[in-house]
C-alpha cells in the first residue's frame, strides 16, 4: 500500500511539473492564460511559455491552413501553439475582397487548434491595419463570439506596424479593437504590434495600454539582422513593466535569406528562456528561402516530419523541445 501510494504521488507530481519539450505543455494541462506582471501564466498563476510555429500569408499558403498541418506542427514540430496569419489585403487579393474564403482558413487552423489541444495565434497580418479599423473591429468580434469561450484562442491584433506612431495611431487602434473582442470575451490573452515592425516595444513601454488586462506586445526578430540592440530594446522594455511576446522570428535576415545565423539565434533563445517569454517560428512554408521549415515539395501530410525541415525548421524544432 505504501508502495501504491507513493507511486500515485510521484505521477501527479509528474503531471505537474513542466516540461522544456512544448508537446508536453498542452491547453489541458495550462487552461486559459493571464498576464501577471510581465510574465504569461497559466490557470493556476504559473508561469508559462509558448514554443510553436507560424504559418504564412493565408492568401499564398492556404494548403497549409488545415487539421493536417496543425497536426504536424504539434506532433513533429514539438509546438504547444500556431500562429494563423490572416491575409488582409495583398496583390492577390485578401480577407477584403474574400471575406468568407480567408476566414474559413482561420476558422479551420482555430478548429484543429482546439482538437488538438494547443494554442491558437490568430493573426491580423498586414502592415496598415489602422486604415482599416472598422474591418479588423468586424473580424475580431466575429472571431471572439464564436471562439471567445475556448480557452486556446489568442488575438493578434496588428502584425507589423512600420513607421505609425504609437500614441497617436497604434494605441487607440488596439484599443477599438480590443474593445470589440473583450465584448465578447473579457479574457483570454491580447497581442498587440509596435512600431517598426514589431520591434520599438520601447515606445509602447513609454506610453501603455492600461485600461485592459491580459495584454502584451509584440516583438519581432530575424537573428542575421537584429541583433543585441534589439535585446537591449527589448530589455528596457520588459524593465518598464510590459510583458512581450514573440510571435514572430527566424533564424535568418529580416527579407528572410539564408544563411542561418546560428550564434544569434542561440543569444536569443537564451534571452527568451531566461525572461520566460513565449516564441512562433516563422515559416511553415515549402518556399525556396531560408526562413522556411519545410523543403520545396512538403505537403501538410508531411509538415514538420524530419525528413522534411531545413536548417531552420530543424532548429527551431529542437529548440522547441528544450
Amino acid at each position: 500500500m505504501k508502495y501504491l501510494l507513493s507511486l500515485v504521488c510521484l505521477v501527479a507530481l509528474s503531471n505537474s511539473v513542466f516540461s522544456n519539450d512544448a508537446l508536453d505543455e498542452p491547453v489541458s494541462k495550462h487552461g486559459k492564460l493571464s498576464v501577471d506582471g510581465i510574465n504569461l501564466v497559466n490557470e493556476s498563476g504559473e508561469k508559462v511559455q509558448l514554443k510553436g510555429m507560424s504559418l504564412a500569408w493565408s492568401i499564398w499558403w492556404p494548403q497549409f491552413y488545415n487539421e493536417a498541418t496543425v497536426e504536424g506542427i504539434k506532433n513533429y514540430c514539438h509546438s504547444n501553439v500556431v500562429r494563423a496569419p490572416l491575409a488582409i489585403e495583398t496583390n492577390d487579393g485578401g480577407y477584403l475582397t474574400d471575406p468568407e474564403g480567408q476566414m474559413q482558413l482561420i476558422v479551420d487552423v482555430i478548429e484543429a487548434a482546439i482538437k488538438n489541444d494547443i494554442y491558437v495565434i490568430v493573426d491580423w497580418h498586414e502592415e496598415k491595419a489602422d486604415t482599416h479599423l472598422e474591418q479588423a473591429v468586424d473580424f475580431f468580434d466575429k472571431i471572439s463570439k464564436q471562439y471567445g469561450s475556448y480557452p486556446n484562442i489568442i488575438y493578434e491584433t496588428f502584425n507589423e506596424p512600420t513607421t505609425q506612431s504609437w500614441s497617436d495611431v497604434l494605441k487607440p487602434y488596439h484599443e477599438a479593437v480590443i474593445k470589440a473582442i473583450r465584448a465578447n470575451d473579457p479574457d483570454n490573452l491580447i497581442i498587440v504590434g509596435t512600431p517598426t515592425w514589431s520591434q520599438s516595444v520601447d515606445q509602447a513601454a513609454a506610453d501603455p495600454i492600461t485600461d485592459q488586462k491580459n495584454i502584451m506586445y509584440s516583438l519581432h526578430f530575424y537573428a542575421g539582422t537584429h541583433k543585441q540592440w534589439l535585446r537591449d530594446t527589448a530589455q528596457s522594455a520588459l524593465d518598464a513593466g510590459i510583458g512581450i511576446f514573440v510571435n514572430e522570428y527566424g533564424t535568418v535576415n529580416a527579407d528572410a535569406s539564408a544563411p542561418v545565423d546560428l550564434d544569434e539565434s542561440k543569444l536569443w533563445w537564451a534571452w527568451l528562456d531566461e525572461n520566460n517569454i513565449s516564441y512562433v517560428n516563422y515559416d511553415i512554408t515549402d518556399k525556396d528561402e531560408g526562413a522556411s521549415a519545410l523543403i520545396p515539395g512538403t505537403t501538410a501530410e508531411n509538415v514538420c516530419k524530419e525528413e522534411y525541415l531545413t536548417e531552420s525548421g530543424r532548429l527551431a524544432v529542437e529548440q522547441n523541445k528544450k
